[in-house]
């Protein structure tokens, strides 16, 4: 059995006139083209230690299986803003799983896919902690609301937006986890 005891989150850009090599670029440039990626679904493990990009990367390998949470948008229409983004909510006990949610977007900045990330993090973690709150409230209501419950510890995202150009544009932000 796996559980991830540590993660780091990143986020790239990648630009080429083929579409795949805009995604490896943009894998290049979050740090990560060297491993074989597998994507897995939302939880965050009960315990997991939040690390940097820099020591997180130091203690994988080249070639390594490893496990993401991976949000990816790419396009190739001039003008076009694209943005990948992964959210995060964790619980004040930190013996119970959290949430990361992927959301990707055309026409959306940076701020407002990263918002839309961490807000599904936070609302799915909140649902299965029992916190009431209604879906029509603004961001900043929401929030206040788990953090008066004293349920949820934080939520934060990490999310990467371009402008696409005359060439395929790659966006991504991922949580990796670290074995």
């Amino acid at each position: 059995m796996f559980v991830p005891t540590k993660v780091f989150f990143t986020k790239g850009v990648g630009r080429h006139r083929e579409e795949l090599q805009s995604f490896e670029l943009a894998l290049r440039d979050a740090g990560i083209e060297k491993f074989n990626l597998v994507s897995v679904s939302s939880i965050f493990p009960p315990g997991c230690e939040i690390i940097s990009k820099n020591e997180g990367l130091k203690l994988l390998k080249p070639g390594q299986i490893v496990f993401v949470v991976l949000s990816r948008l790419t396009s190739d229409e001039p003008r076009r803003l694209i943005a990948a983004s992964v959210g995060c909510a964790i619980p004040a006990d930190r013996s119970s799983y959290g949430y990361l949610s992927e959301h990707h977007a055309f026409g959306q900045s940076e701020k407002v896919a990263g918002d839309y990330a961490e807000d599904m993090a936070a609302a799915m973690l909140a649902s299965t902690l029992g916190i009431e709150f209604d879906e029509d409230k603004s961001w900043d209501e929401k929030k206040e609301v788990w953090k008066i419950s004293g349920k949820i510890y934080k939520s934060f995202n990490v999310t990467q937006s371009a402008i696409v150009k005359n060439e395929y544009t790659t966006v991504i932000a991922a949580a990796v986890f670290v074995p």
